[in-house]
């Protein structure tokens, strides 16, 4: 039986961590000065409430090798005989460096994927690869489909406050803020680039649901969700995509805290991909 495992950047809603039975490893948060577990003892809406007197400073670490091993001996109890191990990029975190630290004293056999992505883009990775095996795919075949997305995956989003996703140098350099408008973005090789220029909620719906059809058929999304005074734009987006034939399955999820730290509140973004 295959176990499977991600980190907390992944923003894996409980109903798919349900679904598959995934162990999460959460990642350890910051926040000026008092260090949390992401989704242990501190959640989006504890995060997000910092930013109601200021700025918070906000730094995020990987796990530890220990914490991965731990994690693959309790998947390994539950009855695993191996484990699928999927993370946030190398190329951002050091996540992946100490998934491998710890498969080395695993009681099962661990095959790690290194997405080369983040976010919610990580667990649709994940869930390619739950469904392949729940499907009877091999360890391979279902790490195979987890590459295969991590290659794939599109984005779209609204990023709550500009000079935090401009402070991480991500950013490119034209987009800025403009009276009554919001930019709509997606990050491709590393920017974020503006793809349009909204005004309003049905607007900016419209523009970010347009984006994610245009990704191709039998799509999974995730539409994230940083505060809840997102919920309008979040609600229409999730209308819209409901109603889109390209659209094979939604779930909504939380912008946590590793992500949040770099867009703020105010963030609405949606990930998807292809199961065609």
């Amino acid at each position: 039986m295959i176990g499977l495992v991600t980190d907390s950047n992944a923003q894996l809603p409980d109903e798919l961590a349900a679904r598959y039975a995934v162990e999460v490893v959460p990642l350890t948060v910051t926040v000026d000065g008092v260090t949390y577990l992401e989704g242990v003892d501190l959640d989006a809406d504890a995060f997000y409430a910092r930013f109601e007197s200021g700025r918070p400073r906000v730094t995020t670490a990987q796990p530890s090798p220990g914490q991965f091993a731990a994690a693959y001996e309790a998947v390994a109890e539950r009855g695993a005989t191996e484990i699928l191990s999927v993370h946030i990029g190398s190329s951002v975190s050091g996540t992946v460096n100490a998934a491998r630290l710890a498969s080395q004293v695993s009681p099962v056999p661990v095959r790690i994927v290194d997405t080369g992505t983040a976010s919610f883009a990580v667990s649709l990775c994940l869930w390619a690869a739950a469904a392949a095996a729940s499907a009877g795919a091999s360890l391979e075949e279902a790490a195979a489909a987890a590459e295969r997305v991590g290659a794939t995956v599109g984005n779209v989003f609204m990023v709550g406050v500009l000079d935090l996703a401009r402070a991480g140098g991500r950013l490119a350099g034209d987009v800025a803020a403009a009276p009554a408008t919001v930019p709509v973005l997606t990050l491709a090789g590393g920017v974020m680039r503006e793809i349009d220029r909204c005004a309003g909620v049905e607007e900016a719906a419209d523009a970010m649901a347009a984006h994610v059809v245009a990704g191709g058929a039998a799509l999974r999304v995730g539409v994230g969700v940083a505060d809840h005074g997102t919920l309008p734009l979040v609600i229409a987006l999730e209308d819209r995509l409901r109603a889109a034939p390209e659209v094979a399955e939604l779930v909504r999820y939380r912008i946590g805290p590793s992500v949040g730290a770099h867009t703020g509140p105010g963030t609405v973004g949606a990930m998807f991909a292809s199961t065609a």
